[in-house]
């Protein structure tokens, strides 16, 4: 689906707040009103249909003007273009007004970004394909506000090519998408956009001493691979680090999963996902900053090599751990690619993005992002890009009192702290290899693979959170327009 600037066609998408009514459609939706068919409260929809004249008309409810919000706006973008495609509508128009408390160019970013998530769906292994007929979207704007308005919307497209490359890759079965596949689908999304991906194979990983992340590796058929991808945009400064867990496939290892909790472990390189689909949003839209994004790809399975718990294993810094479980996979994975981007990436500050505990959908079930960090004023600006990109997240506690638990006995470190805070004893794992450098960890458990549709996120990956990590990047936002 494109969207256009300016074309007039028979079908028009109408903005209808609860105390402000379109001066042209006001005695259309004053009938509608009373016959308690459409009052303009928020997420309502309400389709007109005019044969004779091949007229069609979709009204959006927004609810009150004054609480009208960039959230309300994608959702409401959402379901008309849902809307428009059920109808079989090939062309709509839709005039964007300002409202009260929005800035113009964000409120209009918001509402190209409800329609592009309409459009999304993964279904290259149905034999009958999901149509979306809706193939345009002209907006009327304000006059004189095209100049300001239309590179953000180049920029949201952009942005939406990322998320939708994550949620393809997190979608993607683990039987196609093992280790080298992953690696590869990264050279090939984003080395034509000016990317450098440089891929470690086993031996590479040997020669780094990158004991943690073989370890996981040591009882797979599928060999592991380190994906390294550099975008160079900025002057001479040290990059910016994404790492991002890779974990292909999690059975638990011999700490095995029950089998319903086996089924989506395909998206267990959720954060693997994110961080590639944020460099690609990244490149195109060709921000003037340095970032280096790391991968260490692998999946955990059982086999006669696989690693068992009592097992005590090395790690790149150094410091030897004790597999308390081997279900505990993914922080391992994740000490040796924060510790790489330090040391050989020099990165200035790193953001890792892991699917890494349950402990972090129980606190905080599917609609918030577990923040974890040894720096507030990195936090800072992860929340405000957060917040622009409308994904939430919570900071989660990381004091002393989890750093104790996760003390070994035979080992420096202990890779479980037992039952209780586990996300909390997760990222304290983490922590131990960061080397002081500025750090947040992200848990995304629980909001990178939803069990159900929910608004504009489909059923299974969501994309989250490749915005926040794209608009971390971008920075220098101070809360204008």
């Amino acid at each position: 689906m494109k969207i256009t600037i300016g074309n007039q066609y028979d079908a028009e998408l109408i903005l209808v707040s609860k105390d402000l009514v379109p001066a042209a459609y006001g005695d259309i939706v004053e009938q509608l009103k009373g016959k308690n068919l459409f009052k303009g409260e928020e997420g309502e929809v309400y389709s007109y249909v005019n044969l004779s004249e091949d007229k069609t008309l979709v009204f959006l409810g927004l609810g009150e003007e004054a609480k009208v919000e960039e959230e309300i706006l994608r959702l409401a973008a959402f379901k008309g273009a849902k809307e428009l495609s059920k109808l079989k509508v090939q062309k709509a128009t839709v005039s964007l007004k300002k409202h009260a408390n929005l800035c113009y160019k964000k409120s209009t970013k918001a509402f190209a970004e409800g329609l592009y998530h309409a459009e999304y769906r993964f279904d290259k292994y149905l034999s009958k394909k999901q149509e979306f007929h809706l193939e345009e979207v002209s907006f009327g704007l304000l006059e004189g506000k095209e100049e300001k308005v239309l590179p953000g919307l180049k920029e949201m497209e952009h942005l939406m090519e990322g998320v939708f490359l994550t949620r393809n890759l997190i979608n993607e079965p683990a039987i196609t998408l093992t280790p080298v596949e992953l690696a590869e689908r990264a050279k090939e999304a984003l080395e034509p956009l000016g990317v450098e991906v440089e891929i470690l194979d086993r031996a590479a990983c040997e020669a780094l001493n990158m004991k943690a992340f073989l370890a996981v590796a040591k009882g797979s058929t599928n060999e592991p691979r380190g994906i390294i991808m550099r975008y160079k945009g900025g002057q001479d400064e040290a990059p910016l680090g994404l790492v991002g867990k890779g974990v292909t496939f999690d059975t638990g290892g011999y700490s095995i999963k029950p089998g319903p909790s086996m089924y989506t472990m395909n998206g267990d390189m959720g954060g693997s996902g994110a961080v590639i689909g944020a460099m690609k949003a990244i490149a195109l839209n060709q921000l003037k900053k340095n970032v280096t994004a790391v991968v260490l790809a692998t999946d955990n399975v059982i086999s006669g090599d696989a690693y068992v718990p009592g097992d005590v294993v090395g790690s790149m810094l150094g410091k030897t751990i004790e597999i308390h479980s081997t279900d505990a996979e993914g922080r391992l994975t994740l000490a040796d690619a924060v510790y790489y981007a330090i040391t050989h990436e020099h990165v200035v500050e790193v953001v890792d993005v892991a699917t890494l505990t349950g402990a972090c959908v129980v606190a905080l079930g599917a609609f918030n992002t577990g923040a974890f960090t040894n720096n507030e004023e990195l936090l800072d600006k992860i929340k405000t890009a957060a917040k622009e990109a409308g994904e939430p997240l919570w900071q989660l506690p990381l004091s002393k009192e989890y750093k104790n638990l996760i003390k070994g006995d035979r080992g420096d470190l202990k890779n479980t702290g037992g039952r209780w805070g586990g996300a909390s004893t997760a990222a304290a794992f983490i922590e131990e290899f960061v080397e002081g450098k500025p750090w947040v960890h992200l848990d995304i458990a629980g909001t990178s693979d939803i069990e159900s549709a929910r608004g504009y996120l489909p059923k299974g990956a969501t994309g989250m959170p490749v915005k926040t990590l794209y608009y971390y990047v971008k920075g220098e936002n101070k809360g204008g327009c």
